[in-house]
């Protein structure tokens, strides 16, 4: 059994929870929408919610260990760090957003607490690392003080509130909307989008 068919059933599983949500879905439809058996499903991942742990695990991690990266990279100015770390959230919400759909509705419900208490350790751990950077710039006089975890947020709410339909995403890029463009993988808006947190943020750090 190959990799590829494992990805493969992640990102149908993704697609499918998007659409039907987590609880709406059964294994039977993705094995069918996957083109795949119950049994491969049940081998790579055992149940449904341990493929849900599975999806989520690879995906968080990726940003957090960017993030990381960033906040120890010594040959970076704080601006620098933080303008890097716009660029990958919103390089990853548009990549995936079916995953943050999913995992807005996940954290709004909270069935699974085990899993629930990951992503909440996760996001922590970012805050944490965002606000080191944040810190390290008010020592340097090059920031103002400012409240970082709700700058944080600020960050993350613009780039979740273009992800909450692709219609309400055509209606602030002022474009008509229509079945086949998808504004999440225009690579003007995306810029745009960039450009617009950054200058906000720089609004909100840089000493005048």
């Amino acid at each position: 059994m190959s990799t590829d068919k494992k990805e493969l059933i992640m990102k149908t599983a993704i697609s499918l929870f998007s659409e039907k949500g987590y609880e709406g879905t059964s294994i039977r439809d993705l094995a069918q929408k996957a083109d795949v058996n119950i049994a491969m499903i049940n081998y790579y991942f055992g149940s449904k919610e341990k493929l849900f742990e599975a999806i989520v695990e690879e995906k968080v991690q990726h940003i957090r260990g960017r993030i990381e990266n960033l906040e120890n990279d010594k040959n970076l100015s704080e601006i620098e760090k933080i303008d890097l770390i716009i660029e990958a959230y919103v390089d990853r919400f548009l990549s995936y957003p079916d995953f943050h759909k999913v995992m807005e509705q996940e954290m709004l419900v909270s069935h699974r607490k085990d899993m629930h208490q990951k992503v909440i350790e996760v996001v922590t751990q970012n805050i944490s690392n965002f606000t080191k950077i944040i810190e390290k710039g008010i020592r340097k006089k090059v920031f103002k003080k400012v409240d970082a975890p709700l700058l944080f947020a600020s960050i993350v709410g613009t780039i979740h509130e273009v992800l909450k339909s692709k219609q309400i995403c055509c209606v602030y890029i002022f474009k008509e909307s229509n079945k086949d463009f998808n504004p999440y993988a225009d690579e003007q808006f995306r810029k745009r989008l960039v450009t617009h947190i950054q200058q906000m943020a720089h609004s909100t750090l840089l000493q005048s």
